[in-house]
């Protein structure tokens, strides 16, 4: 009788202790960030109107063609005059870049970000389990994690992964990274840091579609410690739901549109192609497909799927040439905050147009791109500090991040605000009240716009002559 009283006691808590043990395995793998750390470069790396213009013209291999193209590209792209520079640019010396130039930048990131970080969450660098370091176009040996373990004295057995040739969509690969090292390490702490170097990848050529990265990429970076110690989690800001990564390098066309490569001159720069927007309007497409099930209400998604059959069965019964309403999905059913990559004004216009976003949805991304310019993968962390410093992010609010990088990649990932965010001291909290600003116009026209009116034919390059500024 005993044993068969075991024997049924056996059964019925079995499955039930099996059920919680996985249930709480789970908690131990969950994706927190307890902070981060964006870096706002010294004021004597801004980039202002009239020193980019002198950068442009003492250019030795651009003639008045390219001048008007970078002028009409610098005008359009919405960046302000309140980016940041590498150091080697105000040395006049981006053409004749040396390796401790490289170096040097990126040390000077890191001793910034870093150290501010570690500082304001009292974290020794000693409890650092597991770094990830991704810096695109820059590859030196020993490695920039190296640099930062040998800087920081990090243990012997930290877990370390150093990614280049990423692109843009960097940092959410990192983010994945910790994420999969968590299923696996429990109670550890992780340091995601992500930035671009300049200094090596100035491109001193004609090519536009080569010329045009000059204009867009400047100076940043960011610092992300991670954890997924779960008595931590009442600290943490944000909790990774879910990260979707699409990756449409199989095609020629996707895999070729951006990429580093020499010019017919042998001068190494960044090539934007053509059919960059193609390539990015096809990975976000895949993208979303996946990710949408998984971030959106069920309701939503019936909705979008009953509107999608009926605008399918009543376009086959109309009459010829009478166009149906195209059926459009409301991602605001399960996402508060919209984090956009800003690639550049063309890309959030493109994403604002496809997610049917309105101005307010955009303007984190808009003043990023406006104060900061294009900083590669820490991009998104700028837009995310500008959705904290106006105090839009409360307790429960999901935030949909979407980063576009080379290869060509599409990247996104869903975060819960763990707590209502506002009082932090982070890189916008010297400007943001001067944000949203009346305009977003540059002056570059108003200051160069005497190029368009110069003659082809009597034109004579300024860097030949001493430069001058009607």
């Amino acid at each position: 009788m005993d044993f068969l009283l075991l024997a049924y006691a056996f059964l019925i808590f079995y499955p039930l202790f099996m059920l919680w043990r996985r249930s709480d395995g789970k908690r131990d793998r969950e994706c927190y960030i307890l902070d981060y750390e964006c870096y706002k470069p010294t004021d004597d790396r801004k980039l202002d109107t009239e020193f980019s213009g002198q950068v442009i013209l003492r250019s030795k291999h651009l003639g008045l063609n390219e001048y008007k193209f970078l002028l009409k590209a610098i005008v359009s792209s919405g960046i302000g005059e309140q980016t940041y520079g590498p150091r080697i640019m105000f040395k006049g010396q981006e053409e004749n870049p040396a390796l401790q130039d490289s170096v040097s930048e990126m040390d000077e990131f890191f001793h910034d970000s870093i150290e501010k970080l570690l500082a304001r969450s009292g974290i020794s660098p000693r409890e650092i389990d597991v770094l990830v370091v991704n810096v695109s176009m820059l590859s030196v040996v020993p490695s920039l994690a190296a640099r930062i373990i040998n800087h920081y004295k990090l243990r012997e057995d930290v877990k370390v992964f150093n990614l280049t040739g990423m692109g843009c969509s960097a940092s959410l690969i990192s983010v994945n990274i910790v994420q999969n090292v968590f299923k696996s390490c429990k109670n550890v702490y992780a340091l995601a840091v992500t930035s671009e170097c300049l200094s090596p990848n100035w491109y001193a050529g004609n090519d536009r579609s080569m010329i045009l990265a000059n204009c867009l990429f400047r100076s940043g970076g960011c610092a992300i410690l991670l954890t997924n110690k779960r008595a931590l989690r009442n600290r943490a800001m944000f909790k990774l739901k879910c990260l979707v990564r699409t990756h449409h390098g199989a095609r020629d066309e996707s895999h070729d549109c951006c990429m580093q490569k020499e010019d017919e001159q042998g001068r190494l720069g960044f090539h934007l192609g053509k059919s960059l927007p193609k390539a990015a309007t096809r990975a976000l497409v895949d993208n979303l497909r996946e990710i949408t099930p998984k971030i959106l209400p069920v309701r939503e998604l019936l909705r979008f799927m009953g509107v999608s059959f009926a605008r399918r069965y009543w376009s086959h019964g109309s009459t010829k040439g009478v166009a149906t309403p195209k059926p459009v999905i409301n991602f605001k059913t399960g996402v508060d905050h919209f984090c956009i990559h800003t690639g550049g004004k063309a890309v959030i216009d493109g994403i604002g147009v496809n997610l049917d976003l309105t101005e307010f949805d955009l303007e984190p991304a808009r003043m990023t791109l406006h104060r900061f310019g294009n900083t590669s993968a820490s991009s998104l962390w700028y837009v995310l500090g500008y959705m904290e410093a106006k105090r839009r992010l409360k307790k429960g609010d999901r935030v949909l991040m979407m980063s576009f990088g080379a290869g060509f990649k599409c990247n996104s990932c869903l975060w819960e605000v763990v707590r209502d965010l506002g009082d932090a001291d982070n890189v916008w909290k010297d400007c943001i009240d001067s944000y949203p600003p009346n305009s977003l116009a540059n002056p570059f026209l108003e200051k160069f716009g005497w190029i368009n009116n110069e003659d082809p034919t009597t034109f004579v390059n300024p860097f030949l002559q001493a430069p001058y500024f009607p």
